[in-house]
């Protein structure tokens, strides 16, 4: 895919999921979200060259500067990736965020161990994770899952599930209607909220 194929991809996945947006033009000028992703699909593609490295963590440095966003440039991040707001989002070097993915601010998708190893999150297809919430270890949260505002996620989470509370408890969503995608968690479960 081509820079600008991802690029209109990424503006598109943007204007789908936040009811704010006036236009295009505010999305390139306005949305840190965007930006931090954009500077990390540079810097991601920098650190697979072990001789670039450095440059790649500083111009990850740089991005968290002026978004508020921390991104490690390991972390693999998938297609049409929204952050929400963003401000005190954490991801770790290696992390795994699939397609689809939206997070609001506050997230951190961090580690629990200080050995070399996978020890972030792999986050599946579709996921929605709610501001402030915590995803800790190497913990799987399949797809379509839905974390709640500030939960502790530090086990797995099932396919379609819903996360809430400290320590985080899986809820099963009861048989209901398919769910708008644009409704998120509001049709899902009310504790998503709280």
């Amino acid at each position: 895919m081509t820079w600008r194929a991802t690029l209109r991809e990424d503006l598109a996945a943007a204007r789908e999921r936040d009811p704010a947006v006036r236009s295009t033009a505010e999305l390139v000028l306005a949305y840190p979200g965007l930006h931090a992703i954009w500077a990390h699909r540079v810097a991601h593609r920098m650190w697979q060259n072990p001789a670039l490295r450095l440059p790649a963590r500083v111009l990850a440095h740089w991005s968290r500067f002026f978004t508020g966003i921390e991104i490690h440039p390991g972390a693999t991040i998938g297609r049409r990736f929204f952050i929400d707001h963003g401000m005190g989002v954490v991801i770790g070097e290696t992390a795994e965020v699939g397609d689809d993915v939206m997070i609001y601010h506050g997230v951190t998708l961090g580690g629990v161990s200080l050995r070399k190893a996978k020890r972030h999150p792999t986050i599946g297809d579709g996921v929605t994770i709610g501001a402030g919430a915590r995803v800790l270890g190497p913990v799987v949260v399949g797809a379509s899952a839905k974390i709640g505002a500030n939960a502790v996620v530090v086990r797995d989470v099932p396919a379609g599930a819903v996360v809430v509370g400290v320590p985080g408890e899986v809820r099963k969503p009861k048989e209901a209607p398919p769910v708008d995608p644009h409704d998120s968690f509001d049709a899902v479960d009310p504790a998503i909220w709280i």
